[in-house]
Protein backbone atom coordinates (compact mmCIF):
# COMPACT_ATOMS: atom_id res chain seq x y z
CA UNK A 1 0.00 0.00 0.00
CA UNK A 2 1.42 3.58 -0.75
CA UNK A 3 2.54 5.84 1.93
CA UNK A 4 0.52 8.70 2.69
CA UNK A 5 2.34 12.05 4.15
CA UNK A 6 1.05 15.41 5.23
CA UNK A 7 2.86 18.47 5.42
CA UNK A 8 1.51 21.16 6.95
CA UNK A 9 3.08 24.20 6.62
CA UNK A 10 4.01 25.56 2.46
CA UNK A 11 6.55 27.96 2.78
CA UNK A 12 10.19 26.66 1.64
CA UNK A 13 10.83 24.40 4.05
CA UNK A 14 6.98 22.32 3.61
CA UNK A 15 7.80 22.55 0.19
CA UNK A 16 11.21 21.23 0.29
CA UNK A 17 10.15 18.42 2.28
CA UNK A 18 7.20 17.54 -0.20
CA UNK A 19 9.58 17.30 -3.39
CA UNK A 20 11.98 15.02 -0.67
CA UNK A 21 9.34 12.82 -0.34
CA UNK A 22 8.14 12.59 -3.60
CA UNK A 23 11.82 11.79 -4.45
CA UNK A 24 11.93 9.02 -2.02
CA UNK A 25 8.64 7.60 -1.66
CA UNK A 26 8.27 7.74 -5.56
CA UNK A 27 5.05 8.58 -7.43
CA UNK A 28 2.37 6.69 -5.69
CA UNK A 29 2.78 8.19 -2.28
CA UNK A 30 0.04 10.51 -1.57
CA UNK A 31 1.34 14.40 -0.39
CA UNK A 32 -0.80 16.62 0.86
CA UNK A 33 -0.01 20.22 2.16
CA UNK A 34 -1.87 22.10 3.92
CA UNK A 35 -1.29 26.08 4.04
CA UNK A 36 -4.11 29.17 3.96
CA UNK A 37 -2.22 31.15 2.33
CA UNK A 38 -3.36 33.13 -1.35
CA UNK A 39 -0.17 31.08 -2.73
CA UNK A 40 2.58 28.95 -1.89
CA UNK A 41 5.85 29.75 -0.92
CA UNK A 42 5.76 31.17 2.27
CA UNK A 43 8.48 34.17 2.72
CA UNK A 44 9.96 33.58 -0.49
CA UNK A 45 7.13 36.12 -1.97
CA UNK A 46 8.08 37.33 -5.31
CA UNK A 47 5.68 40.70 -7.02
CA UNK A 48 5.92 42.51 -9.76
CA UNK A 49 6.83 46.12 -8.62
CA UNK A 50 7.39 48.78 -11.02
CA UNK A 51 7.01 46.20 -13.88
CA UNK A 52 9.91 44.03 -12.37
CA UNK A 53 9.83 40.52 -10.35
CA UNK A 54 11.30 41.66 -7.14
CA UNK A 55 11.50 39.63 -3.89
CA UNK A 56 9.61 41.11 -0.53
CA UNK A 57 10.29 38.28 1.82
CA UNK A 58 13.48 36.64 1.61
CA UNK A 59 16.04 38.04 -1.20
CA UNK A 60 19.05 36.19 -0.87
CA UNK A 61 20.59 33.08 0.14
CA UNK A 62 24.22 32.30 1.12
CA UNK A 63 25.36 31.17 -1.62
CA UNK A 64 28.90 29.61 -0.18
CA UNK A 65 26.71 27.00 1.31
CA UNK A 66 25.83 24.11 -0.80
CA UNK A 67 21.96 23.58 0.11
CA UNK A 68 20.23 25.83 -2.76
CA UNK A 69 23.02 26.00 -5.63
CA UNK A 70 22.55 22.19 -5.25
CA UNK A 71 18.99 22.11 -4.88
CA UNK A 72 18.89 24.64 -8.03
CA UNK A 73 20.99 22.18 -10.05
CA UNK A 74 18.93 19.60 -9.05
CA UNK A 75 15.53 21.30 -10.23
CA UNK A 76 17.08 21.88 -13.77
CA UNK A 77 17.54 25.82 -12.47
CA UNK A 78 21.30 26.12 -12.30
CA UNK A 79 21.24 29.00 -15.03
CA UNK A 80 18.52 30.66 -12.98
CA UNK A 81 21.55 32.23 -9.94
CA UNK A 82 22.51 35.44 -10.18
CA UNK A 83 25.47 36.82 -7.85
CA UNK A 84 25.53 40.64 -6.85
CA UNK A 85 27.03 43.03 -8.14
CA UNK A 86 29.82 43.50 -5.86
CA UNK A 87 28.40 46.14 -4.33
CA UNK A 88 28.85 46.92 -0.41
CA UNK A 89 26.61 48.18 2.53
CA UNK A 90 26.73 50.86 4.17
CA UNK A 91 26.22 51.63 8.14
CA UNK A 92 23.94 54.82 8.69
CA UNK A 93 25.03 55.53 12.75
CA UNK A 94 25.33 58.81 14.69
CA UNK A 95 23.10 60.39 11.85
CA UNK A 96 26.02 59.76 9.02
CA UNK A 97 26.87 56.76 6.73
CA UNK A 98 29.77 54.94 7.33
CA UNK A 99 31.52 52.17 4.65
CA UNK A 100 30.63 48.82 6.12
CA UNK A 101 34.24 48.02 8.24
CA UNK A 102 36.34 45.01 7.00
CA UNK A 103 37.99 42.65 8.95
CA UNK A 104 35.54 41.69 11.05
CA UNK A 105 33.17 38.72 11.74
CA UNK A 106 29.34 39.87 11.68
CA UNK A 107 30.97 43.59 12.34
CA UNK A 108 33.56 42.21 15.50
CA UNK A 109 36.44 43.52 14.71
CA UNK A 110 40.10 41.86 14.15
CA UNK A 111 41.63 44.54 15.24
CA UNK A 112 40.93 48.28 16.27
CA UNK A 113 42.08 50.17 12.97
CA UNK A 114 38.55 48.12 11.53
CA UNK A 115 36.13 50.24 13.40
CA UNK A 116 38.38 53.88 12.65
CA UNK A 117 35.28 56.55 12.40
CA UNK A 118 32.76 53.81 13.33
CA UNK A 119 33.40 54.45 17.26
CA UNK A 120 35.35 56.68 19.07
CA UNK A 121 38.99 56.77 20.49
CA UNK A 122 38.32 55.31 23.92
CA UNK A 123 36.55 52.88 22.33
CA UNK A 124 39.56 51.56 19.94
CA UNK A 125 41.62 52.14 22.50
CA UNK A 126 39.75 49.60 24.59
CA UNK A 127 40.05 47.27 21.63
CA UNK A 128 43.35 47.58 21.16
CA UNK A 129 44.03 46.74 24.73
CA UNK A 130 41.19 43.72 24.79
CA UNK A 131 44.06 40.80 24.20
CA UNK A 132 46.32 42.47 27.71
CA UNK A 133 43.15 41.76 29.45
CA UNK A 134 42.00 38.70 31.50
CA UNK A 135 39.87 36.69 30.01
CA UNK A 136 37.99 33.18 30.60
CA UNK A 137 36.08 31.65 28.57
CA UNK A 138 34.18 27.69 29.47
CA UNK A 139 34.00 25.63 26.46
CA UNK A 140 30.40 25.01 25.80
CA UNK A 141 29.79 28.54 26.73
CA UNK A 142 27.06 30.26 25.23
CA UNK A 143 26.10 34.00 26.02
CA UNK A 144 24.62 36.21 24.25
CA UNK A 145 26.21 38.33 21.42
CA UNK A 146 26.02 41.44 23.27
CA UNK A 147 27.49 40.13 26.52
CA UNK A 148 30.39 38.77 24.78
CA UNK A 149 31.36 41.53 23.14
CA UNK A 150 30.01 44.61 24.72
CA UNK A 151 32.39 43.54 27.65
CA UNK A 152 35.67 42.96 26.07
CA UNK A 153 34.78 45.75 23.26
CA UNK A 154 32.30 48.12 24.87
CA UNK A 155 28.59 49.33 23.59
CA UNK A 156 29.64 51.33 20.51
CA UNK A 157 31.19 48.32 19.05
CA UNK A 158 27.40 46.61 19.37
CA UNK A 159 25.41 49.44 18.70
CA UNK A 160 27.33 50.82 15.74
CA UNK A 161 29.34 47.55 14.10
CA UNK A 162 27.21 44.07 15.41
CA UNK A 163 23.41 45.60 16.02
CA UNK A 164 23.33 46.09 12.50
CA UNK A 165 24.33 43.10 10.79
CA UNK A 166 22.66 41.06 13.14
CA UNK A 167 19.12 42.86 13.56
CA UNK A 168 19.35 42.96 9.35
CA UNK A 169 19.38 39.03 9.54
CA UNK A 170 17.21 38.19 12.92
CA UNK A 171 14.87 41.41 13.26
CA UNK A 172 16.26 41.56 17.02
CA UNK A 173 19.74 42.70 18.68
CA UNK A 174 22.28 40.76 19.91
CA UNK A 175 21.24 40.70 22.85
CA UNK A 176 18.68 38.47 21.67
CA UNK A 177 20.86 36.17 19.58
CA UNK A 178 23.39 33.53 20.80
CA UNK A 179 26.90 33.54 20.11
CA UNK A 180 26.91 30.00 19.31
CA UNK A 181 24.14 30.12 16.82
CA UNK A 182 24.96 33.56 15.25
CA UNK A 183 28.78 32.84 14.94
CA UNK A 184 29.29 29.03 14.91
CA UNK A 185 33.21 29.79 13.77
CA UNK A 186 33.89 31.92 16.75
CA UNK A 187 32.62 29.79 19.63
CA UNK A 188 34.70 27.12 17.85
CA UNK A 189 37.33 29.31 18.12
CA UNK A 190 36.90 30.31 21.55
CA UNK A 191 36.18 26.64 22.62
CA UNK A 192 39.70 25.45 21.41
CA UNK A 193 41.80 27.82 23.43
CA UNK A 194 41.90 31.44 21.93
CA UNK A 195 43.48 33.55 24.71
CA UNK A 196 41.37 36.75 23.88
CA UNK A 197 38.30 37.84 21.86
CA UNK A 198 40.42 39.49 19.25
CA UNK A 199 42.60 36.25 18.89
CA UNK A 200 39.02 33.78 18.62
CA UNK A 201 37.92 36.80 15.78
CA UNK A 202 41.56 36.41 13.54
CA UNK A 203 41.46 33.03 14.25
CA UNK A 204 37.77 32.29 12.69
CA UNK A 205 38.46 34.64 9.42
CA UNK A 206 41.77 32.68 9.09
CA UNK A 207 39.92 29.52 9.25
CA UNK A 208 37.16 30.92 6.59
CA UNK A 209 39.68 32.12 4.20
CA UNK A 210 41.20 29.73 2.61
CA UNK A 211 37.63 28.04 1.29
CA UNK A 212 35.75 32.06 0.31
CA UNK A 213 35.79 32.30 -2.85
CA UNK A 214 32.68 34.49 -5.60
CA UNK A 215 29.91 36.22 -4.31
CA UNK A 216 28.99 36.19 -0.54
CA UNK A 217 25.12 36.12 -1.84
CA UNK A 218 22.53 34.64 -4.57
CA UNK A 219 19.75 34.87 -5.70
CA UNK A 220 17.47 34.00 -8.74
CA UNK A 221 16.83 35.78 -12.04
CA UNK A 222 12.65 35.81 -11.94
CA UNK A 223 12.74 35.74 -8.14
CA UNK A 224 12.33 33.28 -5.71
CA UNK A 225 8.68 32.43 -7.44
CA UNK A 226 10.86 30.38 -10.04
CA UNK A 227 12.10 27.60 -7.69
CA UNK A 228 8.63 27.89 -5.87
CA UNK A 229 6.86 26.76 -8.55
CA UNK A 230 9.58 24.44 -9.53
CA UNK A 231 9.13 22.78 -6.45
CA UNK A 232 5.34 22.46 -6.73
CA UNK A 233 5.60 20.61 -9.91
CA UNK A 234 8.32 18.20 -8.90
CA UNK A 235 6.99 17.15 -6.03
CA UNK A 236 3.33 16.53 -7.33
CA UNK A 237 1.15 17.51 -4.28
CA UNK A 238 -2.48 17.99 -3.27
CA UNK A 239 -2.80 21.56 -1.52
CA UNK A 240 -5.34 22.00 0.58
CA UNK A 241 -6.04 25.68 1.45
CA UNK A 242 -6.80 25.16 5.01
CA UNK A 243 -5.51 26.19 8.34
CA UNK A 244 -4.16 23.39 10.50
CA UNK A 245 -5.47 23.37 14.10
CA UNK A 246 -4.31 20.30 15.64
CA UNK A 247 -2.26 16.96 14.98
CA UNK A 248 -3.76 14.13 16.64
CA UNK A 249 -2.99 10.21 17.04
CA UNK A 250 -4.99 8.38 14.47
CA UNK A 251 -5.44 4.33 14.25
CA UNK A 252 -2.64 3.97 12.00
CA UNK A 253 -0.65 7.31 11.88
CA UNK A 254 -1.91 11.26 12.35
CA UNK A 255 -5.11 12.76 11.80
CA UNK A 256 -4.83 16.46 10.60
CA UNK A 257 -7.08 18.34 12.11
CA UNK A 258 -7.85 21.70 10.00
CA UNK A 259 -9.92 24.69 10.89
CA UNK A 260 -13.29 23.58 9.55
CA UNK A 261 -13.30 20.01 11.66
CA UNK A 262 -12.48 17.99 8.93
CA UNK A 263 -9.63 15.49 9.80
CA UNK A 264 -7.09 14.07 7.31
CA UNK A 265 -5.59 10.49 7.67
CA UNK A 266 -1.55 10.44 6.94
CA UNK A 267 1.13 7.83 7.72
CA UNK A 268 3.63 10.22 8.85
CA UNK A 269 3.76 14.40 8.77
CA UNK A 270 6.22 17.45 8.33
CA UNK A 271 5.21 20.10 10.50
CA UNK A 272 6.97 22.95 8.94
CA UNK A 273 5.36 25.94 10.93
CA UNK A 274 6.89 28.78 12.89
CA UNK A 275 7.42 27.42 16.54
CA UNK A 276 4.41 29.57 17.90
CA UNK A 277 2.52 27.44 15.90
CA UNK A 278 4.22 24.27 16.27
CA UNK A 279 3.55 24.50 19.92
CA UNK A 280 -0.21 24.95 19.47
CA UNK A 281 -0.36 21.53 17.11
CA UNK A 282 1.57 19.46 18.46
CA UNK A 283 0.28 19.75 22.46
CA UNK A 284 -1.56 17.25 22.83
CA UNK A 285 0.80 14.59 20.96
CA UNK A 286 4.52 15.86 22.13
CA UNK A 287 4.05 18.04 25.51
CA UNK A 288 7.64 18.08 24.86
CA UNK A 289 8.03 19.79 21.89
CA UNK A 290 5.53 21.79 23.02
CA UNK A 291 6.96 22.78 25.47
CA UNK A 292 10.28 23.72 23.75
CA UNK A 293 8.73 25.34 21.03
CA UNK A 294 7.34 27.60 22.98
CA UNK A 295 10.10 28.86 24.68
CA UNK A 296 11.41 30.29 20.98
CA UNK A 297 11.24 33.54 20.61
CA UNK A 298 9.83 35.55 17.36
CA UNK A 299 10.19 38.93 15.43
CA UNK A 300 7.59 40.35 13.20
CA UNK A 301 8.43 42.51 10.30
CA UNK A 302 7.13 44.92 7.70
CA UNK A 303 8.28 45.49 4.46
CA UNK A 304 8.18 48.47 2.14
CA UNK A 305 9.07 48.15 -1.68
CA UNK A 306 9.56 51.07 -3.96
CA UNK A 307 10.21 51.17 -7.66
CA UNK A 308 11.72 54.99 -7.67
CA UNK A 309 11.90 56.40 -10.94
CA UNK A 310 15.00 55.43 -12.89
CA UNK A 311 17.86 58.18 -12.21
CA UNK A 312 16.35 58.55 -8.44
CA UNK A 313 20.03 59.52 -6.87
CA UNK A 314 20.57 56.72 -4.41
CA UNK A 315 24.37 55.72 -4.13
CA UNK A 316 26.48 52.58 -5.79
CA UNK A 317 25.64 50.61 -2.82
CA UNK A 318 23.96 48.00 -2.06
CA UNK A 319 21.77 49.07 1.46
CA UNK A 320 22.42 50.57 4.58
CA UNK A 321 22.40 48.93 7.53
CA UNK A 322 21.33 51.08 10.49
CA UNK A 323 22.96 51.09 14.04
CA UNK A 324 20.74 51.47 17.05
CA UNK A 325 19.83 54.47 18.72
CA UNK A 326 19.20 56.07 15.24
CA UNK A 327 16.08 58.25 14.47
CA UNK A 328 15.34 56.36 11.33
CA UNK A 329 11.90 54.12 11.38
CA UNK A 330 13.95 51.93 9.48
CA UNK A 331 16.06 48.86 10.19
CA UNK A 332 17.56 48.23 6.72
CA UNK A 333 17.69 49.45 3.19
CA UNK A 334 18.21 47.42 0.37
CA UNK A 335 19.23 49.16 -2.78
CA UNK A 336 18.26 46.01 -5.08
CA UNK A 337 19.00 47.84 -8.21
CA UNK A 338 22.37 48.63 -7.11
CA UNK A 339 22.60 44.96 -5.41
CA UNK A 340 21.40 42.37 -8.34
CA UNK A 341 21.70 45.07 -11.45
CA UNK A 342 19.43 46.98 -13.59
CA UNK A 343 16.50 45.48 -15.44
CA UNK A 344 13.97 48.06 -16.80
CA UNK A 345 14.43 51.59 -15.99
CA UNK A 346 13.26 51.88 -12.33
CA UNK A 347 14.99 51.55 -9.13
CA UNK A 348 13.85 49.27 -6.76
CA UNK A 349 14.59 49.84 -2.86
CA UNK A 350 13.44 47.66 -0.04
CA UNK A 351 13.08 49.29 3.46
CA UNK A 352 12.37 46.79 6.31
CA UNK A 353 10.63 47.40 9.56
CA UNK A 354 10.05 46.17 13.11
CA UNK A 355 12.32 44.79 15.66
CA UNK A 356 11.65 41.89 18.27
CA UNK A 357 9.50 43.02 21.52
CA UNK A 358 7.26 45.77 19.18
CA UNK A 359 4.43 45.35 17.47
CA UNK A 360 5.13 47.64 14.71
CA UNK A 361 4.61 45.30 11.82
CA UNK A 362 1.05 44.76 12.81
CA UNK A 363 -0.30 47.71 14.04
CA UNK A 364 0.90 50.26 11.53
CA UNK A 365 -0.82 51.19 8.83
CA UNK A 366 0.49 51.16 5.40
CA UNK A 367 -0.14 55.02 4.94
CA UNK A 368 2.20 55.17 7.75
CA UNK A 369 4.84 53.26 6.28
CA UNK A 370 4.73 54.50 2.78
CA UNK A 371 5.53 57.97 4.69
CA UNK A 372 8.36 56.52 7.15
CA UNK A 373 10.15 55.67 4.07
CA UNK A 374 10.03 58.55 2.53
CA UNK A 375 11.18 60.16 5.22
CA UNK A 376 13.87 57.66 6.02
CA UNK A 377 14.79 58.31 1.97
CA UNK A 378 15.32 61.65 2.57
CA UNK A 379 16.81 61.93 5.66
CA UNK A 380 19.29 58.70 4.24
CA UNK A 381 20.07 60.10 0.51
CA UNK A 382 18.25 63.00 0.57
CA UNK A 383 16.17 61.78 -1.73
CA UNK A 384 12.47 62.80 -2.46
CA UNK A 385 11.04 61.23 -5.13
CA UNK A 386 8.03 59.86 -5.64
CA UNK A 387 7.79 56.42 -6.34
CA UNK A 388 6.15 55.07 -9.85
CA UNK A 389 4.68 52.09 -7.68
CA UNK A 390 5.21 49.99 -4.28
CA UNK A 391 4.08 46.91 -2.28
CA UNK A 392 3.73 46.73 1.53
CA UNK A 393 4.46 43.24 3.22
CA UNK A 394 4.12 42.28 6.75
CA UNK A 395 5.39 39.03 8.23
CA UNK A 396 3.73 37.95 11.67
CA UNK A 397 6.01 36.14 13.93
CA UNK A 398 8.15 34.74 11.29
CA UNK A 399 11.43 35.89 12.30
CA UNK A 400 12.80 33.34 14.95
CA UNK A 401 15.17 34.64 18.00
CA UNK A 402 18.55 32.29 18.30
CA UNK A 403 18.82 33.03 22.04
CA UNK A 404 21.72 31.37 24.10
CA UNK A 405 21.63 27.77 24.53
CA UNK A 406 19.01 27.31 21.30
CA UNK A 407 20.88 24.45 20.19
CA UNK A 408 20.35 22.52 23.23
CA UNK A 409 16.95 23.83 22.98
CA UNK A 410 16.22 22.41 19.28
CA UNK A 411 17.97 19.28 20.72
CA UNK A 412 15.11 19.09 23.65
CA UNK A 413 12.52 19.97 20.89
CA UNK A 414 13.22 16.82 18.53
CA UNK A 415 13.76 14.42 20.87
CA UNK A 416 10.18 14.81 21.85
CA UNK A 417 8.39 14.61 18.78
CA UNK A 418 7.13 10.09 17.70
CA UNK A 419 9.46 9.11 14.86
CA UNK A 420 6.80 9.27 12.08
CA UNK A 421 6.51 13.78 13.04
CA UNK A 422 9.13 15.55 12.00
CA UNK A 423 9.65 19.28 11.99
CA UNK A 424 11.39 21.63 9.54
CA UNK A 425 11.42 25.55 9.83
CA UNK A 426 13.93 28.56 9.97
CA UNK A 427 13.72 28.00 13.77
CA UNK A 428 15.57 24.88 14.18
CA UNK A 429 19.30 25.58 12.79
CA UNK A 430 19.80 28.62 10.67
CA UNK A 431 17.29 31.65 9.85
CA UNK A 432 17.97 31.61 6.41
CA UNK A 433 17.13 29.49 3.05
CA UNK A 434 20.05 27.15 2.98
CA UNK A 435 19.38 26.05 5.94
CA UNK A 436 15.83 25.35 5.81
CA UNK A 437 16.91 23.68 3.07
CA UNK A 438 18.67 21.40 4.90
CA UNK A 439 16.39 21.36 7.55
CA UNK A 440 13.10 20.12 5.49
CA UNK A 441 15.48 17.43 3.93
CA UNK A 442 16.44 16.10 7.30
CA UNK A 443 13.00 15.65 8.08
CA UNK A 444 12.12 14.22 5.45
CA UNK A 445 14.57 11.50 5.76
CA UNK A 446 13.82 10.87 9.10
CA UNK A 447 9.88 9.99 7.82
CA UNK A 448 11.13 7.54 5.17
CA UNK A 449 13.39 5.65 7.30
CA UNK A 450 10.95 5.53 10.21
CA UNK A 451 8.25 4.06 7.79
CA UNK A 452 10.99 1.26 6.36
CA UNK A 453 11.82 0.42 10.29
CA UNK A 454 8.32 -0.07 10.47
Amino acid sequence: MSASYSVVGGGISGLVAAYRLRVAAGPDASITVFDPADRLGGVLRTERIGGQPMDVGAEAFVARRPEVPALLAELGLAGRQISTTGARPLIYSQGRLHALPSDTLQGIPAHAEALTGLVDDATLAWIRDEPTRPFSWRPGADPSVAELVGHRFGDQVVARSVDPLLGGVYAGSSATIGVRSALPPLAAALDRGARSLTDAVRDALAASAPSVTGSVFGAIDGGYAVLVDELVRRAGIRWLQVAVERVDRGQQGWEIVDDEGMRHQADAAVLAVPAPRLARLVEGVAPRTAAAARRIGVASSALVALALPGGTPVPQQSGVLVAGGERLHAKAITLSTQKWGRRGNVELVRLSYGRFGDDLARNVGDEDLLAWAAQDLATVFDVAAEPEDYHVQRWIDAMPQYGPGHGELIADLRAGLPPTLAVAGAYLDGIGVPACVGAATRAAASLVTSRVAR
